[in-house]
């Protein structure tokens, strides 16, 4: 097993059903809400599309060129699953993800398998087929709903810009930065920052996963709303804004 996946497991045995991730896109009004049953779906059937249909190999490098939503923490949960080491560089990669947007600045960089997110609101795939790119939304379904990790601890699981951090070595970093910032079980932490790199994986995902706090993911805030939203959300902590009367990490 994938040390990063006991992080999911940990949310599966505390409440299976209690809302994990929810995801905000104030531009396109989109609101998804994921418990940890579903996010623990979709990373099986990420982890067997990487494996069963993409033949990834452990310790090929998986390139994630995503924003901060829900479908990349699929993604990144599922590489680690697979044995795959995550990183931003598309150069060589076996698999690079990306969105729309970064689609041929990410295929210049040719790697092996290129797989495009359109990252629409219901999980909608492309709206047009983009040549060379597998589509991952009409791809992932067809998909198991269950994968059986067997990466051990001390198998790579980020390449930081040539700096190779151990799945062990990140499962500690994350729960190290839980404590630095004071999370915990009660916490519902929303989160504006935008998982540009390695730090940002942790601090956004891992390490809120690791304190047993749940996540509040906003993409093109609308500032006004984030107030309301936080009570809504019985938000307890913020990251990448502040808000009156809320903690910020």
């Amino acid at each position: 097993m994938a040390a990063t996946d006991q992080l999911l497991r940990d949310a599966l045995a505390r409440d299976p059903a209690r809302p994990l991730l929810t995801y905000y896109d104030d531009t396109t009004g989109e609101r998804a809400e994921l418990s940890a049953t579903t996010l623990a779906n979709w990373v099986a059937k990420t982890a067997n599309l990487l494996v069963d249909e993409l033949a990834l190999e452990p310790g090929d490098r998986v390139a994630v060129v995503l924003p901060a939503h829900w479908q990349t923490a699929a993604v990144l949960l599922a590489t680690w699953a697979a044995g795959g080491v995550a990183t931003i560089h598309p150069d060589g990669a076996a698999v690079a993800f990306t969105d729309v947007p970064s689609l041929e600045r990410v295929r210049a960089r040719r790697p092996v398998e290129l797989v495009a997110l359109s990252l629409a609101p219901l999980g909608h795939g492309l709206a047009s087929p983009q040549p060379g790119a597998l589509d991952y939304a009409a791809s992932v379904r067809a998909h198991g709903d269950r994968f059986a990790s067997s990466v051990p601890d001390d198998a790579p699981a980020v390449d930081d810009d040539g700096r190779l951090l151990s799945g062990a070595a990140l499962h500690a970093e994350s729960r190290r930065r839980a404590s630095e910032l004071g999370l915990h079980v009660l916490d519902r932490v929303l989160s504006t920052l935008p998982w540009r790199d390695p730090a940002d994986w942790v601090d956004g995902l891992l390490a809120p996963l690791a304190g047993g706090a749940s996540l509040v993911l906003c993409a093109h805030p609308h500032r006004e709303e984030l107030g309301h939203r936080a009570e809504a959300e019985q938000v307890t902590a913020t990251q990448g804004i502040h808000l009156t009367g809320v903690r910020s990490l």
